[in-house]
């Protein structure tokens, strides 16, 4: 059999409602820490972009686009919402993945959940099985064969099985949903081929989003797709696809991240964060990693917040001259901090042999750093967020707190966090509520 078709049979026939407790849990977390990533990106000139083109293009309908008040089709509403909540390269990631699937399945649940008056419980399964189908895409591939770590190549099959999901679609045509959307989903740049990923096209989650949503409607509608996509176990691995279905949940392998910038440099944070004193100049500040983060723009005076957030030398001088909330999320005005820019223009980057096998595994850095009384080290091997060191509830309340004061008053962010702490007992309604009017900020 097909692998897609393995993976269409266990989308369609898991057992309704039947989601461990821990899982239940875990997707409450990375709903908060979602909308926090929404909050906080949802001005960002990427973000507004994507809001504007997804009414001109997709139309209204009955779908929220998340803290505005509009309404648009499913497709429109997932891209714009995806859009936001990926923005600032603030949401979740999965190591074995390499990449973000919650901006892409959690829009795209809830979209098509909304115009399908979907129940709670059907909510939830449907972002859980959109998880683990794009995680399992993503995370099969042979390191030696990925052309590009950006997750529009994969996050579609999630959107598609989410949806699909949603729609009803029985195994014959959830099968053909994913083959059309891992077909048509975005191509992304190559890793390596363009030094512009400071642009906004970023990780190509928004349109790979639309791909999966439209491809579970045209399933549904008699569309068909190449069901052999995943067969070529050179490509993907048949085991890491299809073993342990519905007992290993991969969005609790999930990570969540208190930084706005790409996951390779939180290690690197982590420790500049931990040697730095305050009030103290930085004579010398030197960050060893693995090989892959060198492939990143790391512009040393990024133009924009896309730019700053592949720059290991701009967001690590920010959190050694201005601190952790400097990060969550950034200020476009640290794009000119002469001090900040200073420093970035100094930082020694280059890898180390000890942890050249590390990645996809694990993102780990050495930093050395001197403050005039001798060089001091420490090496970081899993940045807060990793599953080895997971972020708390309460933690995700702050970042929650900190990061949507961007857009969001003190009311209404105590609403959507009281919203998704009830989850489970008073199920979506109230939650979907506090995300639909336009919110201000104090």
């Amino acid at each position: 059999m097909h692998a897609l078709a393995q993976l269409a049979e266990f989308v369609s026939g898991h057992p309704a409602g039947a989601l461990p407790d821990r899982t239940r849990e875990a997707i409450s977390l990375l709903l908060l820490d979602l909308f926090g990533a929404t909050a906080a990106g949802l001005n960002s000139p990427l973000a507004s972009a994507a809001r504007q083109a997804a009414s001109d293009a997709y139309g209204r309908g009955d779908a929220q686009v998340w803290l505005t008040g509009a309404r648009l089709s499913p497709a429109g509403a997932a891209m714009a919402n995806s859009a936001a909540a990926s923005a600032l390269d603030i949401d979740d990631g999965h190591r074995g993945a390499a990449g973000h699937a919650g901006a892409g399945v959690i829009p795209a649940a809830l979209a098509v959940g909304q115009v399908t008056a979907a129940s709670d419980a059907d909510i939830l399964d449907a972002i859980a099985l959109g998880y683990d189908v794009a995680l399992r895409v993503a995370s099969s591939r042979p390191t030696p064969t990925i052309e590009t770590y950006a997750s529009g190549r994969w996050v579609g099959y999630g959107a598609a099985a989410a949806a699909g999901r949603l729609l009803g679609l029985d195994a014959r045509k959830m099968a053909h949903a994913l083959a059309i959307a891992g077909s048509e989903g975005p191509i992304v740049f190559p890793t390596g081929t363009s030094k512009f990923q400071g642009s906004t096209v970023k990780e190509g989650i928004p349109p790979a989003v639309v791909a999966g949503v439209t491809a579970a409607y045209r399933a549904r509608a008699g569309a068909t797709g190449p069901l052999d996509l995943l067969d070529n176990e050179a490509r993907y691995d048949r085991a890491v696809l299809l073993d342990d279905l519905g007992s290993a949940w991969e969005l609790q392998k999930c990570y969540l991240k208190p930084y706005a910038c790409c996951r390779y440099m939180h290690a690197a944070i982590d420790a500049i964060l931990s040697l730095r004193q305050q009030g103290r100049d930085i004579r010398r500040l030197r960050i060893e990693t693995f090989p892959q983060a060198l492939r990143l723009a790391n512009e040393r005076a990024p133009n924009s917040l896309e730019g700053g957030q592949y720059s290991f030398y701009f967001s690590c001088a920010l959190a050694a001259l201005r601190g952790s909330e400097a990060l969550q999320p950034v200020d476009p005005g640290s794009l000119t901090d002469p001090d900040v820019l200073g420093l970035a223009g100094r930082i020694e980057l280059e890898t180390s042999s000890d942890f050249a096998a590390s990645f996809p595994v694990r993102t780990p850095a050495r930093v050395l750093m001197d403050q005039g009384d001798g060089v001091r080290e420490l090496v970081i091997d899993h940045p807060l967020g990793d599953v080895a060191n997971p972020m708390t509830w309460d933690q995700v309340t702050r970042k929650f707190t900190n990061i949507g004061r961007i857009s969001l008053s003190d009311g209404s962010r105590q609403g959507i966090i009281s919203a998704v702490g009830d989850l489970h007992t008073v199920g979506f309604a109230p939650l979907l509520a506090a995300l639909d009017l336009p919110q201000a900020a104090n």
